[in-house]
């Protein structure tokens, strides 16, 4: 992230911490389930979960591995994460403030690097992903998971704007095939992609981000002029909850 991006997005989120560790959509998932599988059993010694919100990774991997560092730009995050570790008992999950694009840590420090639903905040996501490899020793794994936008640009448009309508701090979903180029230059290479759909109830979509009146009913008023290829895309219900498309993708440095 930029300096300015960066402080805007603790800022946004510092309040809201405690919503994200409480989050069922966080908290639970076919992806989580794939972070965990890719893990468990590799005898990882250290492992670094990027733009860690709520901890939900790192809750579900620290079994798996010797010690996971939870890294984010929300010092409110990192305490609730802090928190919540201690309350588990799982005494090898630290905490890190840093942002994507510039990490504080050695040239190959992790034996894995873990990101879920972060790097759509992020403003320099290819910054983001070359750091993420900078970070990533030899022979190691890392996996990206997040809401990835449609091919079609009409449906794309529509999500974009109902995310930053909804979250201020949102930059974007990317489409599959700009998280593949972007993969290819920061150095990685895919082994496997998996796709998933996510339904969200949007009174909680909403109550999670705090979101303002005025904007949940811009929101709403979008959705009631949608076309029906954006409801078809969607599944738009009557009461504003909708689906959207996510991608697990599992690569390893080149």
């Amino acid at each position: 992230m930029t300096d300015e991006q960066d402080h805007f997005a603790a800022r946004h989120y510092g309040a809201r911490a405690a919503d994200y560790v409480s989050s069922a959509v966080h908290s639970a998932g076919a992806d989580l389930d794939e972070i965990e599988r890719v893990v468990a059993g590799r005898g990882l010694r250290r492992v670094l979960d990027l733009g860690c919100g709520g901890g939900h990774v790192a809750y579900r991997v620290a079994p798996h591995v010797g010690e996971i560092v939870t890294c984010d730009v929300t010092p409110e995050m990192l305490e609730a994460v802090a928190r919540t570790a201690r309350q588990r008992g799982l005494a090898n999950i630290v905490t890190h403030r840093a942002a994507a694009e510039s990490l504080p840590f050695a040239d190959g420090a992790f034996d894995a690097v873990l990101c879920r639903f972060t790097a759509h905040h992020w403003s320099g996501m290819e910054a983001g992903l070359r750091e993420a490899r900078r970070v990533l020793g030899v022979g190691g794994v890392a996996v990206f998971a997040d809401v990835v936008a449609p091919a079609d640009p009409l449906c794309d448009s529509w999500l974009q704007t109902m995310e930053l309508l909804r979250d201020p701090s949102h930059v974007r979903d990317y489409r599959v095939a700009e998280w593949m180029a972007v993969l290819g230059r920061a150095g990685f290479a895919v082994r496997e992609v998996r796709s998933h759909r996510l339904r969200m109830d949007f009174a909680d979509w909403v109550a999670r981000t705090r979101t303002p009146a005025e904007r949940v009913a811009a929101i709403r008023s979008l959705q009631s002029d949608a076309p029906a290829a954006v409801r078809a895309a969607f599944a738009l219900e009557t009461d504003g909850s909708f689906t959207l498309d996510t991608a697990t993708i599992t690569v390893a440095p080149t």
